[in-house]
């Protein structure tokens, strides 16, 4: 027997959408995670870009459970005594609610140049609407799987 290797011609990309309303967030995480890597197929080759095109909507009713709500992200302007800070709860309620959802499916992805790659298949969206439409994306039950997953 021989190990299967992927090539670029093998790597068959699909589109997939997600609604995220009510879903827990660190569970849609490492789901889109999953999708994005290609772990999901049964020909993942680690060092190739085989996962699908995620696309995200409804990131502003993502449920974030516990304390982790009033939890900061940091960041640094570059200049001089230019920490900032907001929690999760701010960011939601703003006017990017999507970048809690982006941050936490990055931080579920290896740090390299390969998961920086995976992550511009990855398109989140605040409401509803998304203009990816014309790709005719599948849509994946993120609500069913949870609760299969769980135990009683």
């Amino acid at each position: 027997m021989n190990t299967f290797s992927a090539t670029p011609a093998d790597i068959d990309k699909k589109w997939v959408l997600i609604d995220a309303e009510g879903v827990v967030l660190g569970r849609l995480a490492s789901i889109v995670a999953m999708r994005l890597r290609g772990k999901h197929k049964a020909s993942f080759t680690p060092h190739m870009d085989m996962g699908d095109n995620v696309i995200i909507i409804n990131a502003d009713k993502v449920q974030i459970t516990g304390k982790k709500r009033d939890e900061h992200f940091y960041w640094h302007t570059g200049h001089p005594g230019g920490i900032k800070s907001r929690t999760k709860q701010q960011i939601l309620e703003g006017a990017h609610p999507e970048r809690v959802v982006m941050q936490a499916v990055k931080r579920m992805l290896p740090g390299n140049r390969l998961s920086r790659k995976q992550m511009t298949n990855l398109r989140v969206y605040a409401g509803t609407e998304h203009p990816h439409e014309a790709q005719s994306p599948e849509i994946l039950d993120v609500k069913s799987m949870n609760k299969k997953n769980t135990r009683s």
